[in-house]
């Protein structure tokens, strides 16, 4: 890359304070690329002066005519640039079209869309920067290019012996290319392929001219780089790390034929000796080759899998028999010399600064598994390896430290847990997903503080960071079927494409006709004027980063001027090396997030559409647990049950027995020993129990059995937990209903932990609790809450659910409360009728929550 590596070495630019005007108005930002009607939807509202708002209107763009519109929530303060913001949220919303957010002070966003067709072909027009980065032949260009490479550099041969390594990827808008951001790139290439086929065409021929081949350019495209990778790869013993060198920066060009290497037109390429390297003044700290081996043997194992499917004349068996062998020989490698791989410093003392490498062999080893002939014993022995890697790096660590050197821990998502937790069966996979959600927690924690619920550093390639860390939320959905980060995951998707404090989308074109990148630090662009198309940039980096960088000189005036900050800083200007050059591996990680977005219009539920990609013989549909608690059953079956909790109110219990009365619907009730004790609802109690409905606890006090930012603190003792629930049984014995006939107990506020769980276990009950999901159980809230939700929008929320998911409400426990404060006046419970006939004309049965 043209001057990456120049960080950290003195004040060189003088910046302003980045104050914003203060006459600088209010904006909004959004996510260029619209939103699927049955997605989160949420805009951002930020102001650079003291000016606040209080609602905001959706607004059809072809009529002008407000379609939506709701009070702005809660203020989150000052980020970045911004005095005050907001999240405008409109999820509720699903109609299709083309509209702009407007908020009651006049501010307006852009134009988007909503449809289930926004993020079609988005992943495919990124394949256009991954085939203008080939090297050796260059489609765009039409020409070739570094057809020399290469000499090597401490191998066992002699150094300056000649090896073809011609082809693959340039690493960015410099020309130096690197192993382990090529084979992360071809990994992420032939997943997408895998896991979402349909996200792509064929246009292109093998070597990236158009022309259709009968494959799809994704494969080609990976293709490109495993056979770089075999190259790189050449023998069993033999593996080469890194091609080029610093030496690149001399020029600004076009590629062609380097001639400043020293020997002719070849470029080094440096032998991975797992020891530390550089042929000048600086050395890197490598201490192994894992870190390269087990990238090189995951990519060539998944290009085994899926090219042997392929016809004969794509790709023969000799080819196929050397990806198998050189998958096999890269993970002895890694074995052989564990520790990390980093790239070879030239005249300046920057490189990649790899330092972990357990989750680089815990995913080779679960591509292993993978590998024609290995036996039921040896999977289990594969998996046990795997799971030992797991283990030593459960979390990501720029996650914990929210910061790192250059690439120190890449790539920037561990894929192995995702891959290793899709070889268990669903109801054992919790201990490689829990590695996961400790990693979306910690991003949270930050996150929540802000409007756009930013968790991710500002730190070099944070683009490359956000595109993963939303993958990363991606999977553990699809894994566990848990909803609750599912805001969060779109938020870090929408930064990407607008909803961040410049209002741009970070992909060069994507989406056309709206703010992207123009002026990128690539040489195609400044010399020539070719656009980038595809290219994902680097992304902002925080200002003390960029305050302290060498040689950085804005060739335009700023344009995003008023919205730096201390916090971060963008430039769309070819100067600013630091945030706005585009990457080939962060490129090829989006192809795969950007598949993934196309295909969750038709994709299958969550829950068992990992089961599906290992075993599509036998989907494996099991009831859901969270913290001991049984909160969803048999996804199989289309059947829920309706649970109604009551404490102080019951306004709507005669509403809600009549209308089950009139669908022969039978529903469960969870009331507490002050309901219980009321006379006012003594019949109401005997009514609900003569007609068939399933009675069971709530506690008695309704007392709040754990803290609400720290889940795993009890205020509650076990003493008092015991009375609690003991007393609430009494109260139900006296209206007949027995302990051992209501063994179900659903803890008060649905709020608890794995205390309460044992407790309860031990008391001889079973905890249950609501399936997350939906806003059913937000039916209690009034609109002086800030979390207010109206009834329109719940029942929006279990629509949105039912379509998307290809399981809809299956096994679902659906909760609703039995009565609600006044200052409600709009009762979910007055639209129950309704809400029963249109899912029993899907065809849902109806059951109490004891045989769910």
């Amino acid at each position: 890359m043209i001057h990456r590596f120049l960080l950290f070495v003195g004040l060189i630019v003088a910046l302003a304070a980045f104050v914003a005007p203060a006459d600088e108005p209010a904006v909004i930002r959004i996510n260029l690329l619209g939103y699927r009607p049955a997605s989160s939807k949420t805009a951002v509202w930020g102001s650079l002066t003291d000016k606040t708002t209080a609602r905001f209107q959706l607004v059809n763009a072809e009529t002008d005519q407000v379609v939506w519109q709701r009070e702005v929530g809660q203020a989150f303060g000052v980020y970045g640039p911004f005095r005050q913001t907001y999240r405008l949220n409109f999820s509720a919303f699903r109609q299709p079209g083309r509209y702009y957010v407007r908020t009651d002070e006049g501010t307006r966003s852009p134009v988007f869309r909503i449809g289930e067709d926004v993020y079609d072909g988005a992943a495919d027009f990124c394949l256009r920067y991954m085939r203008q980065q080939r090297s050796g032949y260059n489609p765009f260009l039409k020409d070739s290019c570094h057809t020399h490479d290469g000499y090597t550099m401490y191998g066992p041969m002699p150094d300056s012996t000649h090896i073809d390594v011609s082809g693959g990827w340039h690493d960015a808008s410099d020309y130096l290319q690197y192993v382990t951001t090529s084979a992360n790139a071809t990994y992420h290439l032939l997943a997408a392929l895998r896991d979402y086929p349909d996200a792509f065409t064929d246009q292109h021929q093998t070597n990236g001219l158009a022309g259709a081949n009968g494959q799809p350019d994704v494969l080609d495209e990976a293709r490109w780089g495993l056979d770089w990778l075999l190259k790189m790869h050449p023998t069993d013993e033999w593996l080469f790390n890194q091609l080029g060198d610093d030496r690149d920066h001399a020029g600004l060009r076009i590629p062609d034929e380097d001639n400043f290497y020293g020997k002719g037109f070849e470029r080094p390429v440096y032998f991975a000796t797992g020891e530390p390297q550089g042929l000048f003044r600086y050395k890197n700290r490598a201490t192994g080759v894992a870190s390269t081996a087990g990238k090189v043997s995951s990519a060539l194992a998944l290009g085994y899998q899926l090219l042997r499917k392929r016809p004969a004349d794509y790709v023969d068996q000799s080819y196929l028999t050397r990806l198998r062998q050189r998958a096999q020989s890269a993970y002895k490698l890694g074995e052989q010399k564990p520790g990390n791989s980093q790239t070879a410093p030239g005249r300046a003392p920057y490189f990649y600064e790899e330092d972990n490498y357990a989750d680089d062999m815990e995913l080779a080893a679960v591509e292993q598994l993978n590998l024609a002939g290995t036996t039921s014993k040896q999977a289990g022995q594969w998996r046990a390896t795997a799971l030992k890697f797991a283990r030593q790096e459960p979390v990501t660590p720029w996650i914990d430290n929210d910061t790192a050197r250059h690439y120190q821990w890449y790539p920037f998502v561990n894929i192995g847990h995702a891959e290793l937790a899709k070889r268990f069966p669903v109801g054992q996979r919790k201990p490689v997903t829990d590695f996961y959600k400790r990693g979306i927690e910690t991003v949270w924690q930050r996150a929540k503080q802000n409007a756009f619920y930013r968790g991710v550093p500002f730190i070099w390639c944070s683009n490359n960071l956000t595109t993963s860390f939303a993958t990363q939320c991606l999977w553990y959905r699809q894994l566990t079927n848990d909803q609750q980060y599912a805001a969060l995951e779109q938020a870090t998707f929408d930064w990407l494409f607008g909803c961040n404090p410049w209002g741009t989308s970070f992909v060069y074109g994507l989406p056309a006709n709206t703010d992207t990148p123009t002026d990128p630090h690539s040489a195609f662009t400044h010399l020539k004027k070719y656009p980038i198309d595809g290219g994902l940039v680097d992304g902002p980096v925080r200002g003390s980063i960029y305050k302290n960088l060498i040689g950085i000189t804005l060739h335009e005036a700023d344009e995003y001027a008023a919205f730096q900050s201390d916090l971060a800083v963008y430039h769309d200007d070819f100067g600013d090396y630091s945030t706005n050059e585009p990457t080939m591996d962060g490129t090829a990680s989006l192809v795969y997030l950007l598949a993934a977005k196309q295909a969750e219009k038709r994709t299958k539920s969550p829950e068992i559409q990992s089961t599906i990609a290992t075993n599509k013989s036998a989907i494996e549909l099991t009831s859901a647990y969270a913290k001991g608690a049984k909160i969803r059953g048999d996804t199989s079956v289309r059947q829920l049950s309706l649970v109604f909790t009551g404490d102080e109110f019951a306004d709507g219990g005669r509403t809600i027995a009549r209308v089950l009365r009139k669908q022969n619907v039978r529903a469960s009730f969870f009331l507490t020993g002050r309901f219980l004790r009321n006379p006012a609802n003594a019949s109401l109690v005997q009514q609900l129990r003569r007609d068939g409905h399933y009675i069971g606890p709530h506690s008695d006090q309704h007392l709040l059995y754990c803290d609400w930012t720290k889940r795993d603190s009890l205020l509650v003792t076990h003493e008092q937990f015991s009375k609690d629930l003991k007393a609430n049984y009494v109260a139900l014995g006296r209206f007949g209903i027995q302990r051992s006939k209501a063994t179900l107990f659903l803890p008060p506020y649905e709020w608890y932990n794995d205390s309460i769980s044992t407790w309860t276990q031990a008391a001889g009950s079973r905890l249950i609790s609501y399936t997350p999901g939906t806003l059913s159980h937000a039916d209690y809230t009034t609109p002086d809450d800030p979390n207010y939700r109206d009834s329109e929008t719940i029942l929006q929320s279990i629509r949105a659910y039912e379509q998307r998911n290809i399981t809809g409400l299956n096994g679902f426990i659906l909760l609703m409360h039995i009565g609600t404060a006044s200052a409600r006046t709009d009762k979910l419970y007055d639209h129950l009728d309704a809400l029963l006939t249109e899912l029993r004309q899907k065809s849902y049965r109806f059951v109490n929550v004891n045989r769910l």
